[in-house]
């Protein structure tokens, strides 16, 4: 039986009729407010349970940050509707705004017109054929990595990750001299940007001035990163032509209209952008693929097999990925499993948003965690399974969002899903790793979710 808001029957929120019989002042609330902090207690104390059990109480479900409400759409149809269909009637939200005095504008953070200036600047550095150009160096730095580590060792997987992904993707922004210091600074200081960012992003405004020992953090967190920025900024203006690694694309990427190119404050602002965007999403991936192929010996064995018949003990190059079709499936489903938490849009301008009417400047929010746990799409989805993205796999329109959806896709998609193929191909071609017995592994919940610890033994393949 189709739910119901304010009267409106979900046959009539998925478009068939778009007149709106419902006002936002007939949403139902999520229990759990707290007076003065709203929702963030909940929010913060339960995450991916706060969120996941909001869909039974309707598509559309009230949440206070603070004092400020914002409406939970809870269906992939109100989802996509967000994303694709009307997204130029949405902007970032406040958990963006939070994010902006320390991230900047970047295109991850940036509205409008200067958003798709901005994107199409950028976009070049992350075509196809770039992307290929920078898999030998993915695919070594992965080996590089398996290389360093010896049968019977333990290695604190979730770390190794981490720091592969920072390199992989330092080393593919900046081929300077410095570019080597800031990948160690990123490795120091990224960690505290990311987790400290996301609690700042969903507390009441007040929470970021408090002298505690987390905004200290996090504030020289973002001085060191974006100084170390500035500098490999100012060591790649005075070297001409293209180096082969993103930072040089942006600093002779010139806009179509106008001729101009990016400020250094712009410039800051998208390395920063693609520093956070492009460490999170492979590190946390790759960790989470050695623990699940791990825990399923068949999924193991069928994954190794693939590896040993396309690879037969050679490096993995861009061409093998189209050939790695299981791999990529399990890929997918650990993007299913564990994808980012929270997200968040306004309206700038009144729309109707699946049969609701919704002012200008009303937050609205999504949880891809809970579209991709929701059993109506994906059955048993607790469970890792592989083959639920076999051929013929069918979803509607926003029910999975490992990298966003519409004009704000997240523009390194393709990026990340070669890094991951080839770092887990090259590693997976010569070491199996074990979890440790009895060591059971949690879920540590920021923005995405996080091993709170994941030690395995690396044993050798054969």
């Amino acid at each position: 039986m189709p739910s119901t808001v304010g009267g409106l029957s979900s046959t009539a929120r998925s478009g068939i009729f778009v007149h709106a019989t419902a006002t936002l002042d007939q949403v139902p609330v999520a229990p759990g407010r707290w007076p003065v902090l709203g929702h963030t207690m909940s929010l913060l104390r339960r995450r991916f349970g706060f969120t996941s059990s909001l869909a039974p109480l309707g598509d559309l479900v009230k949440v206070y940050l603070g004092p400020l409400p914002t409406y939970v759409a809870t269906s992939p149809d109100l989802v996509h509707q967000v994303l694709v269909t009307d997204a130029r009637k949405f902007d970032k939200g406040v958990m963006f705004d939070r994010f902006r005095p320390f991230f900047g504008n970047g295109i991850a953070m940036s509205n409008g017109t200067f958003h798709d200036t901005q994107r199409r600047l950028v976009q070049p550095a992350f075509h196809v054929n770039r992307i290929a150009g920078y898999t030998p160096m993915m695919a070594r730095t992965a080996a590089d990595l398996a290389g360093s580590w010896r049968a019977g060792q333990v290695v604190a997987v979730d770390q190794a990750m981490q720091q592969l992904s920072v390199v992989v993707v330092g080393r593919t922004l900046f081929a300077t001299e410095l570019g080597e210091t800031l990948i160690a600074e990123a490795q120091r200081f990224m960690p505290v940007v990311i987790r400290q960012g996301m609690i700042r992003a969903l507390s009441p405004g007040f929470v970021a001035r408090l002298p505690i020992p987390g905004n200290r953090r996090f504030d020289e967190a973002i001085s060191r990163l974006r100084g170390s920025v500035q500098d490999v900024i100012d060591e790649g203006r005075g070297t001409a032509g293209d180096r082969g690694d993103v930072l040089s694309m942006l600093l002779s990427a010139k806009d179509d209209d106008t001729g101009a190119g990016m400020t250094d404050e712009q410039l800051n602002d998208e390395v920063v952008t693609l520093l956070t965007g492009g460490i999170e999403t492979t590190g946390l991936a790759l960790s989470w693929l050695f623990h699940e192929v791990a825990r399923h010996p068949d999924v193991e064995r069928r994954w190794h097999q693939e590896l040993d018949e396309v690879l037969a003990g050679r490096a993995v190059t861009h061409a093998d990925v189209p050939n790695l079709p299981y791999t990529a499936r399990v890929v997918r489903e650990v993007l299913r499993r564990y994808p980012i938490w929270l997200l968040m849009r306004r309206a700038n301008t009144e729309v109707v948003l699946g049969g609701t009417r919704v002012p200008a400047g009303t937050e609205i929010s999504f949880s891809p965690h809970a579209l991709h746990h929701d059993p109506r799409f994906f059955a048993d989805p607790g469970r890792f399974d592989p083959d639920r993205w076999a051929p013929g796999k069918v979803l509607p329109p926003g029910a999975y969002l490992p990298f966003g959806d519409g004009n704000r896709r997240c523009i390194g998609n393709h990026f990340a899903l070669t890094e991951i193929a080839v770092a887990a191909a090259t590693i997976g071609s010569r070491w199996r790793l074990v979890p440790l017995p009895g060591k059971k592994v949690r879920v540590k919940v920021t923005g995405a979710a996080y091993p709170d610890r994941l030690p395995m033994t690396v044993v050798p393949r054969g």
